[in-house]
């Protein structure tokens, strides 16, 4: 499989300072990758470094020629006050290469190609500030399979929703992948996403640890990562990571009714 990106020892930040540095990482076509990490450890980071909206300082970063990549932000970042409808602002991803200032007949079409295939096909004439978390993820997620990439980031997919939907964006994800889709995604759960994809990448600052759930989900690996330390366990052939409680020690409840 040829690699869609290779990164080769690459530092990044804002300013002077590098958020990420020394990054060795190779993606392609056919890979379904996870990059976990405590808050401030680079993740965002490293994915705009993918995505090319961040210049590097060290290293460098290989494209396969013609590589179309996607991105769909954290829904956090969005102003949902934006006064657009659900196709418009799928059809935003557009914009750069459109010729005329209004949608084609077959740009529509597309619209709403990927949105029945997304499952939101009667929401196309929705405000965006009117739709569920989940609906609102699959939105940008719309706009970012509009314009067909071979590889997509996403940038914590599934903050912000509950269980049901967690599970309904990364089985969609799922069937993109399947699809032929590379995927790369940031996430802070370890246990309902990362655990259940094929490859991992432990980040803070720098690489930890990079293979599947069971190479890196080990408390060793944990622990560097996240700076304190974890406990792995087995729990219907799933890796669960819980943390180690500071001081162990059993304090005992008073029992009131007494």
């Amino acid at each position: 499989m040829i690699p869609l990106l290779t990164l080769d020892g690459v530092a990044a930040g804002y300013g002077d300072g590098s958020v990420i540095t020394g990054i060795d990482l190779s993606v392609g076509s056919g890979d379904f990758v996870g990059i976990v990490g405590p808050s401030g450890s680079g993740k965002s980071t490293l994915l705009r470094v993918l995505l090319g909206s961040v210049p590097v300082s060290a290293g460098q970063v290989q494209r396969a020629a013609d590589a179309r990549l996607g991105y769909v932000p954290q829904v956090e970042q969005i102003d949902w006050d934006f006064p657009v409808t659900v196709a418009q602002c799928v059809l935003m991803s557009r914009v750069g290469g459109r010729v005329l200032p209004w949608a084609s007949k077959a740009e529509k079409a597309d619209v709403s190609r990927v949105l029945e295939r997304l499952g939101i096909g009667d929401l196309a004439g929705r405000h965006i500030r009117a739709l569920s978390g989940g609906q609102q993820q699959r939105v940008f997620l719309a706009r970012a399979l509009l314009a067909e990439p071979d590889l997509l980031l996403l940038d914590e997919p599934t903050s912000g929703v509950d269980v049901r939907t967690r599970h309904e964006i990364m089985h969609l994800l799922g069937e993109l992948h399947e699809g032929g889709l590379g995927i790369v995604l940031t996430t802070h759960d370890l246990n309902g996403i990362a655990a259940h994809l094929p490859q991992l990448v432990c980040l803070n600052k720098r690489v930890i640890g990079a293979g599947a759930p069971h190479e890196v989900l080990v408390p060793e690996v944990l622990e560097a990562t996240y700076g304190s330390p974890m406990e792995v366990l087995e729990h219907g052939g799933m890796r669960v990571v819980v943390d180690v409680p500071i001081d162990a020690r059993i304090i005992p409840i008073r029992d009131r009714s007494a």
